[in-house]
């Protein structure tokens, strides 16, 4: 065989190696970025979660308060409203 022809075989499959082993180095790269994505997008989805449970209890416990005080404000009213009455009937023994 032409020792010319020969040597550029040899070029010709070295270069096609050296581009397989390229591409499988950027593969590789891209599989670690990938995996590296996916762990970031678990996190955050996790993270994202959490918050939306804090919120939910945030909500809830806001939820509850506010009742509470518009209780407390109903009571303090009734509390008002009998003092007011005991008052009054202390006014009227007194002017009797």
């Amino acid at each position: 065989m032409n020792p010319v022809r020969e040597r550029e075989q040899t070029d010709t499959l070295t270069t096609l190696e050296e581009r397989i082993n390229r591409a499988i180095e950027h593969m590789t790269k891209l599989r670690e970025e990938r995996d590296s994505l996916t762990r970031q997008l678990e996190s955050v989805t996790a993270e994202r979660d959490a918050a939306r449970r804090d919120i939910a209890e945030a909500q809830t416990h806001f939820q509850k308060t506010t009742r509470e005080l518009e209780e407390l404000r109903n009571e303090r009213k009734q509390v008002r409203s009998r003092i007011e009455k005991l008052l009054g009937q202390m006014d009227q023994l007194g002017a009797s």
